[in-house]
Formats: structure tokens, sequence, C-alpha cells
């Protein structure tokens, strides 16, 4: 049966010899021959290629070395080697590389500590990773971002155990959340709870809404699909989340604003948040140097102007100024919703405007 990995790479078929050099190689009492033969024998497992007695060599000849590059490769070949029998019982020698794992989420170097809770997250065997829930615990308060950023992912997998919810308390990390200065770490936990435990992820949001326009780029947008995702599942909750997007249409980010102008239209049809999410889009129109970007914003002003007609022709001026840039897909496009924003009450300005442009 074919078994899931992350690894995949091209390699000749092994031989015999060839197999009988890599284990004389990672034998030998050089850091360098032992990263070439590490390296050949992934690729042969990879292939499917059998070398008999090897676990008990690198155990062995390669497990102590500290070598970086030595622990990151162990790393990838405990990944792609059988850690179960044909009954799905996870096998004994796993109790070695256990023990190596922990001793890994211990060390005093943040990059092997760092690699090691990364590694974590590839593996589905609740018997080797239950242990190590102590040390991977104990990470989420190391000084160093690194480590900090991998430790919430190898807490979030561990959550997503077939009994993650009776090994960790997803509080932990709502509690780490709370505290966390390190924007990558702040983003990998806000995304666990989001994906593992909503209602605190909601929690959180709500008790940190003043602090919102100061998060980094990324968290806000997961804060805007969580916005949707509730939304969409208690249609009665739009109204919480309204103040929240507004605030947010001050981003300094423009795929922030855009989202942010999308969410409104989406969720609410009250005048002030399509006006806003309007007023927004033809700030895009004219700010963003990217035809792009531009194209796509004039897309959704089309779109408001079959559904919020009254509003998009108070806002039809706005739209036109758009006509001071040069590219004709653009002007054709911002001509072409104009026309149909057309009344008797803003006829001349309309003209007036095209006649300046040179329409």
């Amino acid at each position: 049966m074919e078994k899931s990995c992350s690894l995949v790479g091209p390699f000749d078929k092994g031989t015999p010899a060839l197999a009988n050099k890599i284990k004389e190689s990672l034998k030998r009492n050089d850091v360098g021959a032992k990263i070439v033969a590490l390296k050949k024998a992934i690729m042969l497992l990879l292939n499917s290629e059998i070398i008999p007695h090897l676990f008990i060599t690198i155990i062995r000849d390669v497990l102590p070395y500290e070598d970086h590059t030595v622990q990151k490769l162990l790393l990838l070949y405990f990944e792609i080697i059988d850690k179960t029998d044909s009954r799905g019982k996870v096998l004994p020698d796993m109790i070695l590389i256990r023990q190596n794992l922990r001793n890994n989420l211990q060390h005093p170097n943040e990059y092997i500590r760092g690699v090691t809770l990364r590694f974590l997250c590839r593996l589905n065997e609740s018997e080797i990773i239950e242990p190590l829930i102590p040390s991977i615990l104990s990470n989420l308060e190391h000084q160093h971002p690194f480590v900090r950023r991998n430790a919430i992912l190898a807490t979030m997998s561990v959550y997503k155990l077939p009994q993650g919810e009776q090994l960790l308390d997803s509080a932990i990390v709502e509690k780490f959340l709370s505290t966390e200065q390190d924007p990558s770490s702040k983003l990998n936990a806000f995304l666990m709870l989001f994906s593992c435990a909503q209602d605190r992820a909601i929690n959180y949001l709500f008790n940190n809404n003043v602090k919102i326009t100061g998060w980094g780029e990324q968290l806000q947008m997961v804060v805007l699909e969580l916005i949707q995702k509730v939304c969409r599942n208690n249609k009665g909750e739009k109204g919480k989340y309204i103040k929240i997007i507004i605030s947010l249409l001050n981003a300094p980010f423009v795929a922030v604003i855009y989202e942010c102008a999308s969410t409104l239209v989406s969720l609410s049809s009250a005048l002030t948040a399509i006006k806003a999410a309007t007023s927004t889009y033809c700030q895009l129109l004219l700010s963003q140097s990217d035809k792009n970007v531009k194209l796509i914003v004039l897309v959704r002003l089309n779109e408001l102007k079959s559904s919020n007609r009254e509003i998009m022709v108070e806002m039809v001026m706005d739209v036109l100024r758009a006509l001071s840039i040069p590219n004709p897909d653009i002007r054709r496009k911002t001509i072409g919703i104009a026309l149909e924003l057309i009344t008797s009450r803003n006829i001349d300005e309309v003209v007036m405007m095209l006649k300046k442009e040179g329409v």
C-alpha cells in the first residue's frame, strides 16, 4: 500500500554493491562521507530499494553526530522509514528514535530544536508523539522565535491527532497567543485556534479587537477568513464583526484592504457598509500602480453597479477619476461602468469630466 510522504526524488536503481558502499561510508568517522551516504540511502529508500540492517547502522554510527546537516538528513530518513508493522502497531525500534527526538527537543542549539519540531508535524503515530508532548510544550517558552513558531506548529499537529483533544488543552495556545510578540509565532498560534478551537479564536479576537490594526498582514487576512467562516455558518452573527472589518479598512496592506471591502459587500447590505466598500475600491483604483489590481477592482465595481446601483450613482465621479490612468483597457472599462450610472442629476458632471479627460 502506498504511503504519504513529503519527499520525492528520482534516483538510479540501487545495487547490492551500492548498498554495501553506503553502509561502509556511514560507519566511517567522516562527517562529509556520512552526509553523502545518507543522501544516497534516502534516495534509494524513496525508490523502494531495500538496504538490509541500515537502521541499526544509522542508530549506531550516525545518530550520535550533532552536525546540523546530519541531523536534518536523519529526520528525513526517519520520516520515510516504516514506523509500524502490518497490523499498524509501532515497531519497538521506534523507542530509539523517540529518545533521540526528546534529546533534540532539549538540545542547546535552537536550529536542532526547530527542525525536530517541524519534523514532528509530519508524524501520525500517537505512540511516538505522546511521550514527547511535555518537551514540545516546553519549547513554547523558548527564547528564540524560530523554536517557538515551530513548537506551535508541532502543538497543532498533536491536537489534530485522533485523540489530540485529550492529549492537549487548546487553552495552552490561547495563553501563548496572549503573550507572544513574534509575528510568525502569533500567526501560527492563531491559525491553530482557527482550525482546531474556533471559539477560542473568536474569544481572542474580541478581547484584542483594539489591537487588530497593528497586527501583521497575514494575521489580519486570517482574521478576515475567520469572520467569513463564522458568518457563513451563523448569519445572525454578522453585526458583531462589521466594526472589526471597517477598522481594517485603514490597514497599510493592499490585500487586507481589498479583502475587507469584499467581506463587507458579502456580509452586509447596509448603506454605510456598501458605501465604505465602494469608497475603498475607488481608492485602490487610483492608488495602485499594478494594472491587474486595477482591473480586478473594476470588476468588483461593475458587480456593485448591478446590486447597489443607487450607491454607485453617488460614487460615479470617484469612479471616473480612473480616466486619468493612461491604460486604454482601464479607461474603456471605467467609461463602460460610468455610462450605466448616468442620471439626470449627474449628467452634467459626467460630461464635463469626460471632456476634461479627452474622451
